[in-house]
């Protein structure tokens, strides 16, 4: 009966093994999805320095409350008039702002990410507006060039970041890589990764440094999208807007959900936070947008010294030449 038993105990050990090597491997690969694809909506550390980063309730919740905000910013259109009204508002304390940031030589950088036609260049279009194109920079990079994929990742960006008294706007920025590099294949998944986790820390040097980040996600609806979408491809003057990417985005609408969500977990830190802007209805995304801005930054009005419109000088003799100018014809 001995060798009856013996042959009963390998089997189990060699069972029991199993089980806790199969147990170990499925929680580091939970982990490790969890991490890139999961947007688990609990508390996560941080994963260079172990800061806690809070992402509210649990996902269910979180996509609800998402949902309910923009469709109720959907139904609630703001008249005209009164959108105007309150952007001319806006652009007097911008305004402000821009002689505040001249005067005590601030730097702010302002990162617009999002959906594709969610609505973030009219809102840099509304800001820059009334206000210096030489405190306020607008930067919209192309795609890399050869030179510039052999450089570090982060490197082709430092050259646009703001001196002193400028506020420098990013239309799309360095989370391409965790956006359409990620989606459409550009990067490998060694460098998406790493992205992910350097990111939090060269932003936390960013601000350390004495710059003010801000970053805005633009999220839309999938129907408000193709609503977009079809109005750019058969209205002339909008088609300009579309490229093949807008095109991908709206197919692999869900791959960019995922990549977002990932996006999310990695960077929304305590230090460097995302602001999501609700973009179906465009006035109100303006609106909410820069007044959310101005109340981020602590400006002040800078008294001016008075006007006085000085008085022309005398002509002296001067007379206008008889000369043939070729004058643009007035058509209207």
């Amino acid at each position: 009966m001995m060798p009856a038993a013996n042959s009963l105990v390998v089997p189990d050990f060699l069972t029991l093994t199993l089980g806790i090597v199969v147990y170990f491997v499925g929680v580091i690969v939970t982990r490790r999805v969890a991490f890139l694809r999961n947007y688990s909506g609990r508390f996560l550390v941080h994963p260079i320095d172990g800061e806690i980063m809070r992402q509210g309730k649990d996902t269910k919740d979180m996509k609800s409350n998402r949902s309910e905000r923009l469709e109720s910013a959907a139904k609630l259109k703001i008249k005209r008039g009164d959108y105007e009204k309150k952007m001319a508002e806006l652009h007097t304390e911008l305004v402000k702002l821009q002689l505040w940031a001249k005067h005590t030589g601030a730097r702010i950088v302002v990162i617009f990410e999002g959906r594709d036609a969610a609505g973030k260049g009219g809102v840099i279009k509304r800001i820059t507006e009334r206000v210096s194109p030489r405190v306020f920079r607008v930067v919209a990079l192309p795609a890399p060039s050869e030179r510039e994929r052999s450089q570090i990742y982060f490197q082709r960006y430092f050259e646009h970041f703001p001196a002193a008294g400028e506020i420098v706007m990013f239309d799309r920025s360095w989370y391409n890589r965790a956006g359409v590099e990620r989606v459409m294949g550009f990067c490998t998944d060694e460098e998406y990764e790493r992205f992910l986790r350097l990111c939090p820390a060269w932003e936390r040097d960013i601000i350390d440094s004495g710059i003010t980040l801000i970053k805005y996600w633009f999220e839309v609806s999938k129907e408000e999208q193709t609503r977009r979408f079809r109005e750019r491809i058969s209205d002339t003057r909008k088609i300009w807007k579309l490229s093949p990417m807008d095109m991908e985005s709206h197919r692999r609408w869900y791959d960019y959900s995922r990549a977002r969500d990932a996006m999310f977990v990695a960077t929304d830190t305590k230090h460097s936070p995302w602001y999501v802007v609700g973009g179906n209805d465009k006035r109100r995304a303006r609106l909410n947008c820069i007044s959310h801005f101005l109340d981020l930054i602590p400006y002040k009005k800078i008294d001016l010294p008075k006007v006085d419109l000085p008085s022309r000088q005398k002509a002296k003799g001067y007379q206008e030449p008889e000369y043939d100018y070729n004058l643009v014809p007035e058509k209207y």
